[in-house]
């Protein structure tokens, strides 16, 4: 029987962090990390109602080195799992007991990893119902110049998904940026400006070009190829054609100076980058801010949204007022005007934060931090959610031995349905792979590592529900 404090102490504990602790969500503006107090955040009900288990991972999403964070919290997990079972082992007395014990253990350790990677490709890989932007302007819209659909080399979405991503994230226009191909996104914002689909938000045709650096080539009207030339001409003949270039993530340190591009004329560089490492060296930022203030250069943030990874994290604010009485054309111009002008009076980078900063030297501890700050983020209603899900934990916990099958039989059903979980989404990964063929990259390589990976979990979990349910085991006295 589950002691209530077990679960009386945690509500407590959330309830404090909550109320006493309360760590204020925001929205800011990256350069000079203040508080846009015109802009608001929503959370979605969904998530509200499965906080415990959304919030969660929606938190770790938004980690500021998700690639090493997330192994490192799964690696906890599993030294949990290890301590607490061992322990559990050697408090029995029976000796044959304790082995049968310590044989489910090592038999349960395979599953448990498998399930901890198959949350890891959920986190990074699935749409989680994140928080969105609530822009309470009158005359500012929201605009995304870099992104990538499944027609880009290493981009995991269709351009209709792409569209409805946007739209749920509170943008009001955006570039598709693929790389070294516009052609298909001229096709799509064609139809759209033909009344085949919502016209809001608004779809505009942009390239990344992989030159000296990667440079986002916007307004492109399919007048002119990118292939084989250098980036003086192409800079010369987005221009030509009304267009902007922006140098994307130049901070990552592979492209040439800053200098070579102010001389090539570009119209800015991204400042902060969601598909790079937020919150770079300070340095390095401070050090290209004022580059671009001297040489009236925009500023701009880089979703670089590819169809997963982070959340949506970061929004360009333009001041155009009237925006909803422009047609479509008109739209797209005074986008593409206050680029061009370089008007950063014009254009707040807008960034989501959630917890405070820490840089990525010593991440060891950092989950159990994140977790913390995690539940200083909950407002009224989530700490609800948390308070109901815990009570019907404990009472699902007081009568399993009745109801419910044995942890360790339940142990392998979760891992065959995580296994299953990891090859349908290696399946449809090889569906697309064949249907954008000769575009996108990731899905043929997903779809493989995907389906080898959990093909093996398949095998070994089919395996251990054999045994665990069907194979008679020997009494022991």
């Amino acid at each position: 029987m589950l002691k209530k404090s077990f679960v009386a102490i945690p509500i407590l504990v959330i309830a404090s962090l909550a109320l006493f602790f309360h760590l204020e969500i925001h929205i800011i503006d990256a350069l000079s990390l203040k508080t846009v107090p015109a802009y608001d955040i929503h959370i979605p009900i969904l998530r509200i109602i499965f906080e415990p288990i959304l919030g969660l991972l929606l938190y770790l999403n938004r980690a500021i080195y998700p690639l090493q964070e997330l192994p490192i919290a799964l690696l906890w997990i599993l030294v949990f799992y290890i301590c607490l079972s061992l322990f559990k082992i050697f408090k029995i007395a029976s000796v044959p007991y304790r082995r049968q014990t310590a044989l489910r253990f090592l038999g349960n350790l395979p599953l448990l990893i498998g399930i901890c990677f198959s949350v890891f490709v959920v986190i990074l890989f699935i749409g989680l119902p994140n928080n969105t932007i609530v822009n309470n302007t009158s005359d500012e819209i929201l605009v995304t110049s870099h992104a990538h659909t499944e027609f880009s080399h290493d981009g995991l979405i269709s351009q209709e998904k792409m569209w409805a991503w946007h739209k749920r994230n509170g943008f009001d226009a955006f570039f598709i940026t693929d790389h070294a191909n516009h052609k298909k996104t001229l096709d799509f914002s064609t139809q759209q400006r033909n009344n085949q689909f919502s016209i809001d938000p608004l779809i505009m045709v942009g390239q990344e070009h992989s030159g000296s650096n990667h440079m986002s080539l916007l307004g492109l009207n399919g007048k002119f190829k990118t292939k084989d030339k250098p980036d003086s001409l192409i800079v010369n003949l987005v221009h030509k054609h009304g267009g902007a270039v922006i140098v994307n993530h130049w901070f990552d340190g592979k492209g040439k100076d800053k200098e070579f591009y102010k001389d090539l004329g570009v119209d800015g560089f991204e400042i902060e980058n969601v598909g790079k490492e937020l919150y770079y060296d300070r340095t390095i930022f401070k050090d290209l801010k004022k580059f671009c203030e001297d040489n009236k250069l925009l500023m701009l943030g880089g979703l670089d949204f590819h169809g997963y990874g982070r959340a949506c994290g970061i929004w360009n604010a333009f001041q155009i007022p009237n925006w909803h009485q422009m047609d479509p054309d008109k739209k797209e111009n005074s986008i593409l005007e206050i680029i061009r002008n370089r008007d950063q009076s014009r254009v707040k980078v807008l960034m989501y934060q959630d917890r405070p900063f820490y840089s990525g030297k010593n991440l060891l501890f950092q989950p159990f931090i994140t977790v913390v700050n995690y539940f200083r983020t909950l407002n009224f209603w989530q700490v609800i959610s948390w308070t109901l899900w815990l009570i019907l934990f404990q009472l699902l916990w007081n009568y399993r031995r009745e109801h419910f099958i044995p942890m360790h039989k339940r142990m392998a059903l979760a891992g065959m349905l995580s296994s299953l979980f990891l090859i349908v989404l290696g399946l449809y990964y090889m569906v697309r792979a064949n249907a954008v063929k000769g575009y996108s990259k990731v899905f043929a390589e997903y779809s493989s590592l995907l389906l080898i990976i959990g093909s093996i979990f398949m095998v070994y979990s089919l395996g251990t529900i054999y045994f665990r349910f069907f194979k008679k085991m020997k009494k022991i006295n």
